[in-house]
């Protein structure tokens, strides 16, 4: 069995490697020795534009809203990526952040089909 500390540090890295087919320099702020932005629940940096707070458990304590309003509030999207055990990855993001996200690809895609 691994330890909970090791499983977060195990899937932080996972997530920065995965990340990193969009955003080329994504590490995690442990790797990149950002101390202030591990303590504002930013797990991985590297990543302009989007603050991710990764979760390795199978009850999340505190809850998705305690976090998403403890993260940076600096004009980047925040989301939190959580893994539960043969369960899978999901992303949870605020729901206005994800209206934004949705109007700027439907502009994206009105642009390409003109």
């Amino acid at each position: 069995m691994i330890n909970s500390k090791r499983k977060g540090n195990h899937f932080e890295a996972e997530m920065a490697f995965r990340l990193r087919e969009i955003f080329p320099d994504a590490r995690t702020s442990r790797f990149m020795g950002r101390l202030w932005d591990d303590r504002c629940g930013v797990d991985i940096v590297g990543t302009p534009g989007w603050h991710f707070q990764c979760k390795a458990v199978e009850r999340l304590a505190p809850g998705y809203h305690e976090i998403l309003s403890a993260m940076p509030k600096n004009g980047n999207v925040n989301a939190i990526l959580h893994k539960r055990n043969n369960r899978g990855i999901v992303v949870v993001l605020d729901f206005n952040e994800f209206l934004k996200l949705l109007k700027q690809w439907s502009n994206y895609r009105k642009r390409r089909n003109n």
